[in-house]
């Protein structure tokens, strides 16, 4: 047995261990990175959803809430058709209790919050006139984001730097007095740009996910040529702050291509068949 004071210097190292996992399996397109995910996934989920209501309710305030109607269906057949398929990385997925809205806000962005909760602002569709293919591209980018974890895994690297592997060493559940804390490492994890590695990760697990729903996963390519055009002017939409430049996020999805187009024309012939609808509509 250790001695006491091996044990306590050991606990973090293997706190840190028993941490580490992959949030998804490997699909086709084969993303295995381990994570650091300390925090209980529930609880992220829980401050998420706190927050994506509280940015509802604003946006219905403002009567700025699912006023467009059109681009607000598109979005949401779009996300039938793409959930589904999330299975494929993980199969807990698809009980999410998934919603997808729209804000007309002229801002270049979208989201999905963890457990399934989708954002559009109708800036990113009106403004580079995207295609179906397009929003699917930055629809599965964004559910690849969700399904990853890549918002608990920035909460709990968080946790790691403010409080020390001491705290973290008994943490079962954000404690009551960690709470500001937790509030601070919910902004950091969901409303902050996410790191250049999460993104790629995004990008592949996407490009899958918008292929196997019979969307051309060549629209990524003409997707990130639009905002590329979109960032000339300055600091760039937010959708793209500190991710890889557009000619190196391209240059991947063309290696990409080959690997997953035999999926695109899979799935295809299922555009001829009813698509059950998996989103309310309300």
């Amino acid at each position: 047995m250790l001695p006491h004071h091996r044990l306590l210097r050991t606990l973090p190292l293997l706190v840190l261990l028993s941490a580490c996992a992959s949030t998804t399996d490997k699909g086709e397109t084969g993303v295995q990175r381990k994570q650091l995910l300390l925090l209980p996934s529930a609880q992220v989920d829980a401050m998420a959803l706190e927050s994506y209501k509280g940015e509802l309710g604003k946006a219905s305030t403002a009567g700025k809430l699912n006023t467009d109607k059109v681009n607000l269906e598109r979005i949401r057949v779009i996300a039938d058709r793409l959930i589904p398929h999330v299975a494929i990385f993980r199969k807990d997925a698809l009980d999410w209790q998934w919603e997808v809205n729209l804000e007309t806000r002229d801002e270049l962005n979208a989201y999905c919050a963890p457990g399934g909760k989708i954002m559009f602002f109708t800036g990113i569709i009106n403004q580079l006139r995207l295609t179906d293919a397009e929003i699917a591209a930055i629809m599965g980018h964004e559910i690849a984001h969700a399904l990853r974890e890549h918002g608990r895994e920035r909460m709990s690297q968080a946790y790691v730097q403010q409080t020390g592997m001491s705290l973290l060493a008994g943490l079962g559940k954000v404690k009551e007095e960690n709470i500001a804390l937790a509030q601070m490492a919910v902004q950091l994890g969901l409303t902050l740009p996410h790191s250049r590695g999460q993104e790629a990760e995004a990008d592949i697990v996407g490009l899958e996910l918008m292929a196997r729903a019979g969307y051309d996963p060549a629209a990524a390519v003409t997707l990130w040529q639009k905002m590329g055009q979109a960032s000339g002017g300055g600091g760039g939409p937010a959708f793209m702050s500190t991710h890889p430049s557009s000619d190196q996020r391209i240059s991947g999805i063309q290696g990409l291509l080959p690997k997953v187009n035999p999926l695109y024309v899979v799935g295809k012939p299922t555009l001829s068949r009813a698509v059950p609808r998996v989103v309310p509509r309300t």
